[in-house]
């Protein structure tokens, strides 16, 4: 199986929602990107833009977008422009360019698969002067950047091995899901579990972009476990 499908994240704990097997379409429009191309689609259900590693393709071309996920709301700086929703995948029948994808390690948490997941629960706060929530840490980004904040949440998911990290998902109850202030991204070298209450402290990073459209509005990095 393709072990990197393409996406990106304007906004951290934007969700990405697991399209059909395939999308099908006739390209009406094509921007190139370095790396990538975006192709706005005709198909059955209408008119949409998806991504695909840089591809030899033109107007009027029919494809077969595989491996297809959805982000809503997706702001690409290269195109220095908005999409309501744009689907990631690649061209299913540009073998080449499926194996170009699988074969580039280096990527970030929200274009993996998603590994095991567990329900939220409600955790009580950190103590201390650093001590934060998920969701004070997530609607106010700005105000604790580079800052060293400890926080205090269930392990809801964790993509390991990225980029020398591992990339934990931690919610306490607090923010909105439908505002996408209640998951945190904490990066940490340590092996935790999913399922795991913990109690992490790290460096508040704002912006943080991995290059090629991959950008976190808010990540905690450097996490280290606290007793």
């Amino acid at each position: 199986m393709l072990k990197r499908t393409l996406a990106a994240c304007l906004l951290a704990a934007a969700p990405l929602v697991w399209a059909q097997n395939v999308v099908v379409g006739e390209i009406l429009e094509v921007q190139n990107v370095e790396g990538y191309s975006y192709l706005r689609l005709k198909t059955g259900q209408g008119d949409t833009w998806a991504a695909v590693p840089t591809a030899k393709v033109k107007k009027g071309d029919k494809v077969t977008i595989a491996e297809p996920m959805v982000m809503n709301n997706f702001e690409s700086k290269a195109l220095k422009r908005k999409f309501d929703k744009v689907v990631f995948g690649t061209l299913a029948s540009d073998k080449a360019v499926a194996a170009a994808a699988a074969a580039q390690p280096a990527v970030p948490p929200h274009a993996l698969p998603k590994g095991p997941e567990t329900p939220d629960a409600k955790v009580p706060k950190a103590s201390g002067p650093d001590a934060r929530t998920v969701g004070e840490i997530m609607a106010k980004p700005d105000a604790l950047k580079e800052k060293a904040v400890v926080v205090r949440g269930k392990i809801v998911k964790i993509n390991s091995g990225i980029r020398g990290v591992n990339w934990v998902h931690l919610r306490d109850g607090s923010g909105s899901a439908a505002s996408g202030t209640n998951d945190l991204i904490v990066t940490t070298k340590e092996e935790l579990k999913v399922g795991d209450i913990v109690t992490m402290k790290g460096v508040v990073r704002t912006d943080k972009d991995f290059g090629a459209g991959y950008v976190y509005k808010v990540l905690v990095e450097e996490g280290k476990s606290q007793k």
